[in-house]
C-alpha cells in the first residue's frame, strides 16, 4: 500500500511516499479501514518538519477518515461500509483527563503510526462514526481541530446563548468555534491580520471583527465590543505573545481556552491582571472519544459543515504542508484520495 513516512530528523523535503506491506485482516476487536482523507493541523506540521522528533519511518497525520472494509471478531459498533473517523487520544475513551490523556505515545502520527496511508487495521474503539453525509475530507477535520473547538466551548466553557466568544485567527479551530458558537446563539468576535479573511468571517456570521495589525490593542477593543464588560470565552491559539491581550479581553469570571502555541511555548503572564479578572485559563488538548461522539451527534443535528480552504491529492502532502506554513489558508487544509 502507499504511505508517507517521516525520517527521524523530519523535514518537508524528506517526506517520502513509499510502498509498505498491506496491514491485512483485522483481528479480534479490530477493524480494517480504507483511509480516504486526512486534514492538516499544527501538530502534524511539527512532526513533519522535525520540530517534534519521532521514530524513523513514522507514518504521519493524526486525522483519518474512511470506510470500514472488514470487522474482527467481537466488533459490534461498526459494520462493513460504515464511514468512520479516527480519535486523537485512542487511550482516552471517556471521563476526566488522566495520566495517559496527555501522552502522545499512542497518538496517531506522533507516538504511533498515523493516517497518511491507504489502509489501517486498528482497535475498533480508536474510531467513531463520521457525521452522516459528510465527505471524507470533511470528516477528517473533526478529529483534532473540530473536537478541540467543541470541547473548549461546550464541554469546558459551558457555552450558552447570549455569550460572547473571542476567537483568535481564522485557522481550523477558530473557524469551527465561530460556526459552533453561532449555531448555539452566541455572539462571536474574530481577529486576523487580513481584511479579506475578516470579510469571509463576517460572511460566516462573525458579529465583530478586529484586524490585530491595525489595532494592536485588540484585547481592549474586544472588551468594549462585548458590551463593555468583556467576553465570556476566548479561543486562545497564540500562546505567550497573545495571552496578555486575551486576559484584557475576557470578562470577570470568564474563561480562556489555551489550545495553541503559535507564538511560542513559554512567556510572561500578567498574573495581577488575571487575578483581577478572576478568570480561568483552561489548557486543553483535543478531547476524548465520548466527547467526539457527542460532537458528531451535534453536527448531525445542526447540519453544520466544516470550512475547507483547499484539498490536495495524496501525493501532494508535502505541498499541502508548505501551503499551511504560508498562513494563507482560511479554515482547514485537507488531503484526499
Amino acid at each position: 500500500m502507499k504511505a508517507f513516512i517521516v525520517p527521524a530528523r523530519g523535514g518537508l523535503d524528506r517526506l517520502t511516499l513509499t510502498d509498505l506491506p498491506d496491514p491485512g485482516a483485522p483481528g479480534a476487536g479490530e477493524i480494517r479501514v480504507a483511509i480516504h482523507a486526512t486534514s492538516l493541523n499544527y501538530h502534524d506540521l511539527l512532526v513533519a518538519n522535525g520540530a517534534i522528533p519521532t521514530e524513523d519511518g513514522r507514518i504521519p497525520m493524526a486525522d483519518g477518515a474512511g470506510v470500514v472494509e472488514a470487522v474482527g471478531e467481537g466488533v459490534t459498533a461498526f459494520r462493513v461500509g460504515d464511514h468512520v473517523v479516527s480519535c486523537f487520544f485512542p487511550q482516552w475513551q471517556d471521563g476526566l483527563p488522566h495520566d495517559e490523556a496527555g501522552s502522545f505515545a499512542r497518538t496517531p502520527g506522533d507516538g504511533a503510526h498515523g493516517f497518511a496511508a491507504e489502509y489501517v487495521v486498528r482497535p475498533a474503539d480508536h474510531f467513531t462514526l463520521a457525521p452522516t453525509g459528510w465527505r471524507h475530507e470533511e470528516s477528517a477535520t473533526l478529529t483534532t481541530s473540530g473536537l478541540t473547538a467543541w470541547r473548549a466551548l461546550v464541554v469546558e466553557g459551558q457555552l450558552k446563548a447570549g455569550d460572547t466568544v473571542l476567537a483568535l485567527g481564522t485557522g481550523g479551530v477558530s473557524i469551527t468555534a465561530l460556526q459552533i458558537a453561532k449555531s448555539m446563539g452566541a455572539r462571536v468576535i474574530i481577529t486576523s491580520s487580513s481584511d479579506e479573511k475578516l470579510a469571509r468571517a463576517r460572511a460566516l456570521g462573525a458579529d465583530e471583527v478586529i484586524n490585530y495589525r491595525t489595532e494592536p490593542e485588540w484585547g481592549r477593543v474586544a472588551f468594549q465590543l462585548a458590551g463593555g464588560h468583556g467576553v465570556e470565552q476566548v479561543i486562545e491559539v497564540g500562546g505567550p505573545n497573545t495571552m496578555a491581550q486575551s486576559i484584557q479581553a475576557v470578562r470577570i469570571g470568564g474563561q480562556i481556552a489555551q489550545i495553541g502555541v503559535l507564538t511560542g511555548v513559554e512567556g510572561t503572564i500578567p498574573t495581577a491582571a488575571l487575578m483581577g479578572k478572576q478568570a480561568r485559563i483552561q489548557g486543553l488538548i483535543v478531547g476524548n472519544r465520548r466527547q467526539q461522539q457527542q460532537y458528531v451527534s451535534a453536527m448531525n443535528q445542526t447540519g453544520l459543515r466544516p470550512v475547507i480552504d483547499k484539498v490536495f491529492p495524496f501525493e501532494a502532502l508535502p505541498e499541502a504542508f508548505r501551503y499551511q506554513e504560508s498562513g494563507e489558508h482560511f479554515g482547514k487544509i485537507c488531503v484526499a484520495w
